[in-house]
């Protein structure tokens, strides 16, 4: 049997909020396949948002164990589990975080950048991403000139130009009308199938839900369900 693409065993992270000590995760397990479209669901509050950002590295975890394609996350640096973000992960944020100054292709093309990519390849590869998405002719446009579904399109080209394993959105129709989240759904599951990443998707939309292959449930730090 092959081994998941992302594994979890007894999972915990605390906050400190003044005072008080919240314990956010409490030891969770989840085990994801290769390829697999995931909805982490559950009231605010319950820690969904905290799993996704244990499980992609973006917070260390204060117990247990989460591996990535087999690698340990807790056991690498920090400029390691940096890179191996970088190369491996994308993201969408219900914010977008897209830079307003400059275009969509140069948003897009960041990452590459960044990573080391040279700048005539990194902007094929960005208006290739873009093309996917059906922004191509939107390229040149600042983010300020996308629509708010054109601006989510343009964050999950960014998420997809380095062609990762694994795709974590957190409310990525969050701030969209239900024709633009219809449309940015749509393509999340069409890239899925299409290139076979796994997407992981923390939402409250149960429509998010109905479309993916599995909904996990999480309540009070805990998965209470697990598809």
């Amino acid at each position: 049997m092959n081994q998941p693409i992302i594994l979890a065993e007894d999972v915990h992270k605390s906050y400190r909020s003044g005072k008080i000590e919240v314990h956010a995760l409490r030891g969770v397990g989840i085990n994801i396949e290769g390829g697999e479209m995931v909805a982490i669901m559950g009231p605010s509050g319950c820690g969904k948002t905290t799993l996704l950002n244990c499980l992609s590295g973006l917070d260390e975890i204060d117990g247990g164990e989460v591996r990535i394609d087999g690698e340990d996350l807790r056991a690498m640096s920090d400029r390691r589990r940096t890179r191996f973000r970088a190369e491996s992960m994308g993201f969408v944020f219900q914010t977008y975080n897209l830079l307003p100054v400059i275009t969509a292709a140069e948003n897009v093309e960041l990452p590459l950048l960044v990573s080391g990519v040279r700048p005539a390849e990194a902007r094929r590869r960005a208006l290739t991403a873009l093309e996917q998405v059906g922004l191509a002719d939107r390229a040149d446009h600042r983010p300020a000139e996308l629509s708010g579904g054109q601006r989510q399109r343009a964050t999950i080209a960014r998420a997809l130009v380095n062609n990762p394993a694994i795709v974590w959105a957190d409310e990525p129709t969050g701030n969209l009308d239900s024709k633009s989240a219809d449309d940015v759904l749509m393509l999340m599951r069409r890239l899925n199938q299409e290139h076979g990443q796994t997407f992981v998707i923390v939402t409250h939309d149960p429509v998010i839900g109905d479309l993916c292959d599995r909904i996990v449930h999480m309540q009070d730090g805990e998965i209470v369900e697990n598809g």
